[in-house]
C-alpha cells in the first residue's frame, strides 16, 4: 500500500522538507518543499550600485565569499572592468579555501552521520562508523573539526574578516597583504595539505590523481593506509550499505568555468559547460531561465531569463505550488551542479567509469565532494606562488555605467549566479540562482522533477519510520539550508511527518 511521509530534513543549512510516497518499499515521488523565503533579491531594489557586495554575502554564512565574488563579477560584467591580476589570484585563493573547509565538513559532520543509524547496526562496517562519525565525539568529526577551523584564517588575513568579507570590488581587492600575510596563509594551507594527506587520503595527493579507472581505486583500496582514511572507509562503508545503488537521477550536469588563470598551470581548473546526452557543450548564460509553477511566487507560468523574471512573493495557498525555491533550467533541462559535476563536465576519467557503472549515486557524489581538495590544494600553492608582491592588486574600473551585467562563480555546492540592472546609478533588479536552487527544485512548468526530486524515484526505505535512505540521496547534495530543523506532529491527515537521524 502506498504511503505519503514529509520529513524535516535536518543536517542542512536551512528549512527543508522532503516529501516522499512509498508504495512497496519503494520511493514513487518525491517533493523537495523549500520553507525559507530569502527575499534578498526584492531587498536590493532601489539601493545604490555597490550595495551588492556588502548585501548579498549575507545570503550565506557558509559561502559568503561565494556571493560576494558573484556581485563583483556582475558589476565587472556591466563596467567592463579589468581586474589586476594579484586580485584575480587573491580572489581564486580565498574561494578556494572556502572549498577547502566545506567539503571536509560536510562529508564527515553532515552526510556521514547516518552511518550511526540503527538501521544499519547489523553491517559489519557499524561500529567502526559509529566511532567515526558519532555527532560530537566521532574520531573522524573531532579530526576535521580541529583541522577545518584554519583554513577560514585564510580569508581573514586576506580579506579582513571570514564570514561576510566585503573586500572584493570591481577590479580587484580593497588592499594587498604583506609578506608577512601570505607566509601565514601558505603556513596555513601546508598544515592543511599534511592533514588531508595523512587523515582523509592515506595517502599523497599525487598518488590519488594517478587512479585513472575503477581497478586502479580497487587496488588503491587494498592498501591499509588507504583503506583505514577517511575516503577509504567512507567508499568501504558507502559500498557496504549500498549507496552506490541509490541517488541516481537527470543525467545533466552543469558547471561554470573556474580557476582558470593566465600564467597558472591549471590541471585542476574547471573548464566549464554542460553535459548532456553524454556530450559537452559549451556553457551560455543566456540559456540559463527560471521557472516557477510550482513555487510560492506571483505570475505562476511564467518563465525567463534572470533578468526577466521577478521574486515577487506569493501567500501559500491549497494550489499546485509546494516550495520557495524556483526551478531554474538549462535550455530547458534539469541539471545537477556541484564537485560531480564539474568532474563530469571536465570529462574526468575515473568518474566516468563510476557513474557509468553505478549512476550518479550519493555515494559517488561524496566521493567527488571529498577528493576535490586533492585537485584544489596543488592550485592554491601555485596561485600563492605566483603573487607578485610589487604589482597592484587592483585597478580603478574607471566610471559606473548603467547597464545590465551578471557574475558566475563555481561555488562549493555548484553553479551561483547574480544577474543585476543598474539604471540611474541604483540597482533596478537583481536574481541569484544558488546551487542548491538548481538541485533542490521543484517542477518545472513541464511537470519535469527537479534534480534531488528525480534522484529519490525508485529509492529502496525499509522503514518508513526511519526513511535513512531517503536522507543519504538528499545531503549527496550538500543543500545551503540553515540547519536545525524540528520535527512537528501532525494528527487527522493522511500525510505523517516524521523525523529522524542525529
Amino acid at each position: 500500500m502506498a504511503e505519503t511521509i514529509q520529513i524535516p530534513l535536518n543536517r542542512v543549512e536551512g528549512d527543508l522538507e522532503v516529501k516522499v510516497t512509498i508504495d512497496n518499499g519503494i520511493v514513487t515521488d518525491a517533493w523537495m518543499i523549500g520553507t525559507m523565503y530569502r527575499g534578498i533579491e526584492k531587498m536590493m531594489a532601489g539601493r545604490a550600485a555597490l550595495d551588492g557586495l556588502v548585501i548579498t554575502p549575507r545570503v550565506c554564512g557558509i559561502c559568503s565569499t561565494s556571493h560576494l565574488l558573484a556581485a563583483a563579477r556582475a558589476l565587472e560584467n556591466i563596467f567592463e572592468s579589468p581586474v589586476a591580476y594579484n586580485g584575480s589570484l587573491v580572489r581564486q585563493l580565498v574561494l578556494g579555501a572556502e572549498k577547502l573547509q566545506n567539503d571536509v565538513r560536510h562529508v564527515n559532520l553532515m552526510f556521514s552521520a547516518d552511518f550511526t543509524n540503527k538501521r544499519y547496526e547489523k553491517k559489519s562496517l557499524y561500529e567502526e562508523a559509529v566511532k567515526r562519525y558519532q555527532p560530537y565525539a566521532g574520531t573522524s568529526v573531532i579530526e576535521v573539526i580541529q583541522a577545518s577551523k584554519k583554513i577560514p584564517e585564510i580569508i581573514a588575513i586576506l580579506g579582513g574578516q571570514w564570514p561576510h568579507s566585503s573586500f572584493i570590488v570591481p577590479g580587484g581587492i580593497t588592499s594587498g597583504p604583506s609578506g608577512a600575510d601570505l607566509r601565514q596563509c601558505k603556513m596555513i594551507l601546508s598544515g592543511f595539505r599534511r592533514w588531508y594527506e595523512k587523515q582523509i587520503l592515506g595517502s599523497s595527493i599525487k598518488k590519488w590523481l594517478q587512479i585513472q579507472t575503477p581497478d586502479q581505486l580497487d587496488s588503491w583500496l587494498e592498501e591499509e593506509s588507504h583503506a583505514e582514511s577517511d575516503l577509504g572507509f567512507l567508499i568501504r562503508c558507502g559500498r557496504e550499505f549500498e549507496l552506490d545503488t541509490i541517488g541516481t537521477g537527470h543525467e545533466s550536469y552543469l558547471a561554470v568555468p573556474e580557476h582558470s588563470l593566465p600564467g597558472i598551470v591549471t590541471g585542476g581548473a574547471v573548464s566549464g559547460g554542460v553535459l548532456t546526452d553524454n556530450k559537452v557543450h559549451p556553457f551560455s548564460q543566456q540559456d540559463v531561465s527560471e521557472q516557477i509553477r510550482y513555487s510560492y511566487y506571483l505570475d505562476a507560468g511564467k518563465s525567463g531569463h534572470p533578468m526577466e523574471t521577478s521574486t515577487r512573493p506569493a501567500v501559500p495557498d491549497n494550489s499546485k505550488k509546494y516550495s520557495w525555491c524556483k526551478a531554474p533550467r538549462y535550455d530547458g533541462q534539469a541539471v545537477e551542479t556541484g564537485p560531480l559535476a564539474e568532474l563530469l563536465v571536465n570529462e574526468n576519467p575515473l568518474f566516468k567509469e563510476l557513474v557509468k557503472q553505478n549512476g550518479n549515486s550519493a555515494l559517488v557524489r561524496e566521493i567527488a565532494r571529498l577528493t576535490r581538495p586533492a585537485r584544489l590544494l596543488p592550485l592554491m600553492e601555485a596561485w600563492f606562488n605566483d603573487i607578485d608582491l610589487n604589482a597592484p592588486f587592483y585597478r580603478n574600473p574607471g566610471e559606473f555605467i548603467d547597464g545590465e551585467g551578471f557574475g558566475l562563480v563555481q561555488a562549493p555546492r555548484g553553479f551561483l549566479g547574480h544577474w543585476l540592472q543598474i539604471s540611474d546609478g541604483r540597482i533596478e533588479h537583481y536574481q541569484i540562482i544558488s546551487p542548491t536552487t538548481w538541485n533542490a527544485s521543484p517542477r518545472d512548468n513541464n511537470d519535469i522533477r527537479g534534480p534531488i526530486e528525480e534522484a529519490l524515484i525508485g529509492t529502496p526505505v525499509q522503514d518508513s519510520k526511519n526513511p535513512v535512505e531517503v536522507g543519504h540521496v538528499v545531503r549527496s547534495f550538500d543543500l545551503c539550508m540553515v540547519c536545525s530543523v524540528h520535527a512537528v506532529s501532525k494528527t487527522g491527515s493522511t500525510c505523517s511527518r516524521v523525523q529522524f537521524g542525529a
